[in-house]
């Protein structure tokens, strides 16, 4: 027998009881915060009132301490550069036209602190919440991405999280029959307390396909379908994914997510059988905040009100009160705003899905969002002041002082060796730490080419998929960051991560379209960690502008911290991962980051300069890390991604690869181990000027550089395409034998390099 259901507070109870405390705190609302509610109502709020504004008023949900900065995303935009911009930042992802009727939207979005919690249903259900953001924008997805960052290699709790996430992605995705095609794997101990996992999904649509979610239409239904509503997740949005944990309560750690994919795989199809019958207005999906954030975005986009009775809502657990139900964040959910008209055939398609499905409430002209439990009115507000109208903190910011003696610290200063010997175990240091090691372990347990439309995936340097299969037209996706760089110069690394994104995207042959990108950094309560955030948004947004390329939406993810405020150590590191689209005319066209043949000349695009700082090199074989980033030159990076282009585009390149984290030495040992094939390399055309020694050219990681390997009878093409852009570029080596041969280096064994490089991660954690 289920137990009764517990005392919902009405409206008149609320306003009758005005002196009654209400447990704000615990649920992450601040002294003001909680005043500022009071005068909005002009009452006391009822328990579900409260319930919807903490988490409707949190970090996640409103971006109350980034919203005014994020502005700049849209000031800083051009007309031109929204030429392709179907849809922009505001939705649940942005959407590019690609041509032919064709468009494609992505978005990338955080699951970090409910992946430390419980990593596998963390990641998992950080899976499912980025596809269900695609799919409420109309499309089909067709594959996902993931970055994530882990505490140190040899920690013990990073083998748990490690595990976990990776298995919460590759069992999720599988079970979807989405290829995984790229990301990014990072271990540093900034993150031992705060691990990342950031999660990308990709859909395609055609133009009269595109979606958006608002419930206008007086008379409209409200219908919720999907899972049933459950006690999990309750109070993520307003706790996990916004304040710091403590060991001390319940309160901080509430229950992670729990998902299940093939109801995910079966609500995709459902979704899309009601959008190509025209038989929905719009689809909100569920994720954080739940039942609170869909009904109140969706009547706040709208152009009246809505009612809701919530008994109506299905559950798992029938003890929940009119709170938890609001806000829990129960998985594969999906509220949708029916026509009258309509609902008999809606019901139809759900039903022939066996998709459970429940009107919940209608779309009316008060304005108001109002809520009925047990036949008591409990919430009656103003959607905009729960979903839109929150607070916006202009909160102070300063650059910390501890930053100055670290930018001091130049890498410059450190022994760089002429010994061919020493050189030679400094390359294969580099190569074999975990970041540069080969990322097998974790790519193995992703399908990446189920459905058929992967034409490159990891370890190339970006995903592609195809869109069109009459056409092969598709789309190349990569995302990068660096929070070494990041942390010595926020705006630069910042900058740093959309160019080494384009570039990749460039590297494959793609012109790069749009941005989403998920800025993951420490307390903003902390002045120093604000000013991180600041820069970092102001960099990016001033980079975008400059390249021409837009962001179109994302995710912020704040109080990632666990030392005390103030201190270098107090945040992770800014981590903002920056991911971007580009258009590929023909997929077919493609070459890998390594070469397969013997006797291909190798061209070095773009110059070298002394720019170790921040450096694997540095951090790996010396400890360090200090000093300033590697300058950004977009225009240097725009100049180098039109040869690529245009290279590919003449069918030049037989491999391409960019140079970034380890320099041209670990570009050209992925380029070697890829298929097993060595390099002769003579670096005396980069080491002419006198502050240029080999170990720089080897180790720096200047950007606006990439390595070609073309047949030699089209090297001169390729120069004149160079020279044409005034991108530098010349001919280092030829492609061939078993080794690694660097003039001045002592040899390397291609075929013993990649085997220890497979084996660094398996010793890690199997």
């Amino acid at each position: 027998m289920s137990a009764a259901p517990r005392h919902d507070e009405t409206v008149a109870e609320a306003a009758a009881s005005p002196d009654v405390s209400m447990p704000y705190a615990e649920l992450g609302l601040k002294d003001d915060e909680y005043a500022r509610i009071v005068a909005i109502l002009g009452r006391r709020p009822t328990s579900a009132e409260l319930a919807m504004y903490s988490v409707m008023w949190s970090e996640h949900c409103s971006y109350k301490s980034s919203k005014m900065h994020l502005r700049q995303f849209g000031t800083k935009t051009t007309e031109e550069m929204t030429e392709k911009l179907l849809v922009g930042i505001g939705e649940n992802a942005g959407v590019v036209d690609v041509g032919d009727g064709w468009a494609v939207t992505f978005k990338v979005e955080s699951h970090n602190h409910p992946s430390y919690v419980e990593p596998f249903q963390g990641a998992a259900t950080g899976v499912g919440g980025i596809v269900r953001d695609i799919i409420a924008m109309g499309a089909r997805p067709v594959a996902v991405m993931d970055q994530l960052r882990f505490g140190a290699a040899g920690h013990p709790d990073t083998l748990r999280v490690a595990h976990g996430v990776v298995s919460g992605i590759s069992s999720y995705g599988n079970s979807l029959g989405l290829p995984n095609i790229g990301g990014e794997l990072d271990l540093d101990p900034t993150y031992q307390g705060n691990p990342l996992v950031n999660a990308l999904c990709v859909g395609v649509l055609r133009h009269d396909e595109i979606h958006l979610a608002n419930a206008s239409g007086t008379g409209n239904k409200i219908v919720l379908f999907g899972a049933r509503t459950g006690g999990d997740g309750i109070g993520g949005a307003s706790i996990l994914a916004s304040e710091t944990f403590d060991e001390g309560g319940p309160v901080k750690r509430p229950s992670v997510q729990v998902g299940d994919p093939f109801m995910e795989k079966v609500l995709i199809e459902c979704c899309l059988e009601l959008f190509r019958g025209e038989l929905v207005e719009g689809i909100q999906d569920l994720g954080a905040a739940g039942i609170s954030c869909a009904t109140s975005e969706l009547a706040s986009n709208g152009d009246g009100g809505m009612h809701v009775e919530l008994d109506t809502v299905l559950l798992r657990d029938p003890t929940l009160t009119a709170g938890e139900i609001l806000m829990s964040e129960s998985q594969e959910r999906m509220m949708a705003v029916v026509r009258p008209e309509l609902l008999e055939k809606f019901l139809e398609v759900t039903d022939r899905w066996e998709v459970e499905t429940s009107v919940i409430g209608e779309v009316n002209d008060t304005g108001r969002l109002t809520i009925d439990h047990h036949g008591k009115r409990i919430v009656d507000v103003d959607p905009r002041s729960v979903a839109h109208d929150g607070p916006v903190y202009d909160r102070p910011y300063a650059r910390p002082d501890w930053l100055d003696p670290i930018v001091a610290d130049s890498a410059e200063s450190l022994a760089r060796p002429t010994d061919p010997r020493e050189l030679a175990d400094q390359v294969r240091a580099v190569a074999l730490d975990p970041n540069q090691a080969a990322k097998s372990w974790v790519t193995d347990q992703y399908d990446r080419f189920v459905q058929g439309r992967t034409a490159l995936a990891q370890p190339d340097d970006a995903g592609v998929v195809r869109v069109d299969e009459s056409t092969n037209r598709g789309v190349a996706i990569a995302t990068d960051a660096n929070h070494r760089f990041a942390f010595l110069d926020p705006r630069v690394g910042a900058q740093q991560a959309l160019v080494e994104s384009a570039r990749n995207i460039a590297t494959v042959g793609a012109r790069p379209m749009a941005v989403t990108d998920c800025l993951n950094l420490g307390n903003p309560e902390d002045p120093g960690a604000m000013w991180q955030l600041v820069e970092t948004i102001t960099g990016l947004a001033d980079a975008c502008q400059e390249y021409g390329i837009p962001v179109t939406g994302g995710n912020v993810s704040l109080y990632n911290s666990t030392g005390e405020p103030g201190m270098a150590t107090s945040s992770i590191h800014p981590t903002p991962v920056v991911g971007v689209l580009g258009l590929l005319d023909d997929v077919t066209t493609v070459v890998p980051s390594g070469w397969r043949e013997e006797g291909l000349s190798i061209v070095l695009l773009g110059s070298t300069a002394l720019e170790l700082d921040g450096s694997a090199w540095a951090h790996v074989v010396h400890g360090h890390l200090g000093g300033r980033p590697p300058a950004v030159d977009i225009a240097g990076e725009k100049a180098l991604a039109d040869v690529m282009i245009a290279a590919h585009g003449e069918g030049i390149p037989a491999s391409a690869h960019d140079v970034a984290t380890g320099g041209l030495a670990q570009a050209l040992v992925d380029a070697t181990v890829r298929y097993g094939v060595g390099a002769e390399i003579d670096l005396t055309s980069v080491t002419d000027r006198d502050d240029i020694d080999l170990a720089t050219a080897l180790f720096s990681e200047t950007g606006a550089r990439a390595i070609f390997a073309v047949p030699e009878s089209r090297v001169d093409q390729m120069l004149a395409l160079a020279s044409a852009s005034d991108v530098p570029c010349m001919t280092i080596g030829t492609t061939g034998g078993r080794t690694l041969a660097v003039r001045g280096v002592d040899k390397i064994d291609v075929a013993a390099l990649a085997e220890a490089s497979e084996a660094v991660l398996p010793g890690l954690w199997d």
